[in-house]
């Protein structure tokens, strides 16, 4: 057998780890069954791939068999406490652990049955995460429309074993790091959720000319105004991609406008031109995907490291005005308000896309006085820098994670 160490391990641990065969470490490895009665209903937990959370291994059901056909036809795929799913056919390699308060419980032919014999399984849950696994999937699977793996294949899979000391150790210090992602998680999704909440009660709803909640002080009645009076949606330049460069002004392309709400990724550069003033973008601007699968999202760019950034084709910047808070601008082009709008009026298709005069004809009630304006653009703003700050935590765990998944494994 072949003997190694990894990069990191804890103390008072020199071993050398060997490599066994899943097959040989294990007292079954099967797949599910699928059920004869489909109307999934019933007591028992069903687990399909997208039931096991890709970032812990997590098994989380929303679909359900009855007792007996748990206890009859499917009995062969009954699952127990401690048992590793690790997915066969489709998405291939999403690996989750089964326990006490996940059972009854089975699952179907997508989804092989991992049963250790003596080893942890929260070790062997973390070691099919790691980057061999991956690249075992990608080398050994059947390439179609459904990609798959075998039984043997599985069985004949590699592990790296320490002694069960150590890989207690290894196991919990994942787990634990998994549930610090989940909390970060859930607060993040509570921010998301608050904001939400926030739109829909400070902006009035359909009819009405005040919002719900209200900053005090404030009583006039918001008046109802067409987006391309508060902020003309601006088209691009067509630069030209034979002379992007590797050093110069940066160019906001589609592909910089980022799911998070931030500019950003891989940047296209070049020389500066004289006489452009009508593609540069200023700091904080609010810019639009016109085409592309992203339509519609709207980022918000900062540009501390540019004295200038240019603005591509197809990408649309929301023009600031005299008279209108641009944070309050800002708020709007990135609520479900706008969303909603767009989407009636979004061409579906190869490549969705919406023009300028589009967007420029959505109508928003907005607060007469700027004074308000700039307290909601405010509020929005500091709400914002929460909800992406518990994003760069989450993101740093998990890229940790990632980290610690490569050096306290052997590649």
């Amino acid at each position: 057998m072949n003997k190694m160490t990894p990069q990191i391990r804890f103390q008072g641990f020199t071993d050398d780890w060997e490599e066994r065969k899943l097959g040989d470490i294990t007292t079954l490895i099967t797949k599910g069954t699928t059920p004869k009665d489909k109307s999934w209903t019933g007591t028992v937990n069903y687990v399909k791939t997208e039931s096991i959370d890709k970032e812990s291994g997590d098994i989380n059901t929303t679909t359900f068999t009855s007792l007996d056909e748990h206890e009859g036809y499917l009995k062969r795929s009954q699952l127990k406490d401690n048992d590793i799913l690790f997915s066969i056919v489709g998405t291939l390699g999403r690996v989750g652990i089964i326990k006490k308060d996940n059972l009854p419980a089975n699952t179907n032919q997508q989804i092989s049955i991992i049963r250790v014999k003596k080893d942890n399984p929260q070790y062997i849950l973390y070691a099919l995460k790691t980057y061999k696994v991956k690249q075992f999937i990608e080398s050994d699977s059947t390439i179609g429309a459904q990609p798959a793996l075998s039984l043997w294949q599985i069985e004949a899979l590699e592990i790296p074993l320490p002694s069960l000391e150590e890989q207690e150790k290894i196991g919990s210090f994942f787990k634990q790091l998994d549930d610090t992602i989940a909390l970060h998680q859930r607060k993040l999704d509570l921010l998301k959720e608050q904001k939400k909440g926030f739109l829909q009660k400070m902006f009035p709803k359909n009819g009405a000319k005040i919002p719900e909640l209200r900053f005090a002080g404030f009583a006039d009645d918001w008046e109802e105004r067409k987006l391309g009076d508060i902020a003309p949606l601006r088209g691009g330049f067509a630069f030209k991609s034979s002379k992007f460069r590797n050093t110069g002004v940066p160019i906001v392309r589609i592909s910089n406008i980022l799911s998070s709400g931030e500019v950003g990724g891989d940047f296209a550069y070049y020389d500066e031109q004289d006489k452009d003033d009508k593609y540069i973008l200023p700091d904080k601007s609010a810019v639009l995907a016109m085409s592309g699968a992203t339509t519609g999202k709207v980022s918000i760019l900062s540009q501390t490291d540019y004295d200038k950034v240019y603005q591509n084709q197809r990408v649309g910047y929301f023009q600031s005005v005299d008279y209108i808070d641009y944070g309050f601008i800002s708020t709007i082009v990135r609520s479900e308000l706008f969303m909603m709008q767009l989407e009636s009026v979004l061409v579906s298709g190869a490549q969705p896309n919406v023009s300028s005069k589009e967007i420029d004809s959505f109508n928003f009630m907005i607060p007469i006085l700027v004074k308000e304006q700039q307290k909601i653009g405010s509020f929005f703003k500091q709400l914002d820098e929460t909800i992406a700050l518990h994003q760069r935590k989450l993101d740093l765990l998990k890229e940790q994670k990632k980290g610690f998944l490569q050096k306290m494994f052997i590649s």
